[in-house]
């Protein structure tokens, strides 16, 4: 066969292959799907290499573990020809940020407010790639925040959108709200241009971030960042910081709020995403209330359940001692008294801010003697009590 024939008919069959992927993405309510190269982020590794020699990756140790393959597709799997990317949109319906004025409720980040978007993501693309796979005769792999993979930088090189100062990616058309999953393959697929950056001179991202944790543009310091001391820091939380989460228990999406291009966004209730009304404004006091048992049954299917129950009380009472109200001394009284270490310790803390010091000094004059554990001994002293 001539080469110029062997060469159209390959054209075609990537063609062909191509808009079979991005049909299957659309019929299965995927927003956006676009494809890359394994080799269309050389400069990831080293910006990543960067992150962690700084320590902003925090206590996330498989991180630094996983760098190397993190840093290149190419050596999670060296046989990949194309990354086809996948976004689902979850923009909410209002501004999430409203919640932050009620210091009886807690704030948990609307991605959390779905069904856990790794079963969601992931059931999705499984059942693409199965499609794809027979299609194509090629190997697949799909990935969703489940493996060492780069998919931001992914996204941004396959055109879904660029790289926000906040470090998150931005869609023209959805904003700062969306989910990512990928798929690997070996087939050969026809590549889509990137995005450039759209951010210009606009800092409303960075302005946004209560703790600073933005060092620059498009750099982040996990140790100071809501999300990352919410949900992947398992230990106290610098006291400093506390004051700064205010009602936000579970993640923070203050910086993505925030985007301009958020108004291009339509609201995502049509995608079926199982968001529950009752994780929008749920109450700190009923929170409190929650043991390992009924935490288990009330988040199931969400993502909150991951953290465990003992670090998201401790969460939530760090949103009680911030609140001012006085009615929730009660509850930290009683959680002083927690068989989990941490929440003990932000217990402690909670009723420190929400007790005059006479009466705090007189109840901690009360306290067992029997205290073991570092960090609850470690609040007493910085509460003045030790």
């Amino acid at each position: 066969m001539p080469e110029r024939t062997m060469e159209a008919k390959d054209q075609k069959r990537r063609e062909t292959l191509t808009a079979f992927v991005k049909a299957q993405a659309q019929a299965l309510g995927f927003d956006l799907c676009r494809i890359t190269r394994p080799d269309s982020i050389p400069d990831a590794k080293d910006r990543l290499g960067e992150f962690i020699d700084a320590e902003r990756h925090g206590t996330m140790e498989w991180m630094a573990e996983t760098r190397e393959r993190r840093g290149d597709p190419r050596t999670l799997w060296s046989d990949v020809q194309s990354v086809v990317v996948f976004a689902l949109n979850y923009a909410p319906d209002e501004d999430p940020r409203g919640i932050l004025d009620k210091p009886d409720k807690a704030a948990i980040s609307v991605y959390a407010r779905n069904r856990d978007y790794h079963d969601v993501i992931k059931g999705r693309l499984k059942e693409i790639a199965t499609r794809f796979a027979a299609r194509a005769g090629a190997d697949v792999k799909v990935f969703v925040d489940t493996a060492p993979v780069m998919e931001k930088p992914l996204a941004a090189a396959a055109g879904l959108g660029w790289q926000g100062k906040h470090t998150n990616l931005v869609s023209r058309v959805h904003g700062s709200w969306l989910f990512l999953g990928s798929m690997f393959t070996t087939a050969d697929l026809s590549i889509d241009t990137p995005d450039i950056d759209h951010c210009g001179s606009c800092r409303a991202c960075l302005d946004a971030c209560p703790t600073d944790a933005f060092p620059a543009p498009y750099q982040i310091d996990a140790r100071r960042c809501i999300s990352y001391l919410t949900i992947e820091h398992k230990g106290p939380i610098d006291p400093e910081i506390r004051p700064l989460i205010g009602n936000r228990i579970y993640g923070c999406d203050d910086c993505l709020a925030a985007c301009p291009w958020n108004k291009f966004a339509r609201a995502a209730s049509e995608m079926k995403l199982q968001a529950r009304d009752d994780l929008k404004e749920p109450a700190i006091a009923d929170l409190l209330r929650l043991d390992d048992p009924t935490f288990r049954t009330f988040f199931s299917g969400s993502p909150v359940k991951r953290i465990g129950r003992d670090r998201f009380v401790r969460n939530v009472l760090i949103a009680a001692g911030n609140s001012g109200d006085a009615g929730f001394v009660d509850q930290c009284r009683t959680l002083t008294a927690d068989p989990s270490p941490v929440v003990r310790a932000m217990a402690i803390w909670a009723l420190s801010r929400l007790l005059e010091a006479g009466e705090f000094a007189r109840f901690a004059a009360q306290r067992p003697k029997d205290e073991s554990d570092s960090d609850v001994l470690n609040e007493w002293r910085l509460a003045g009590a030790a």
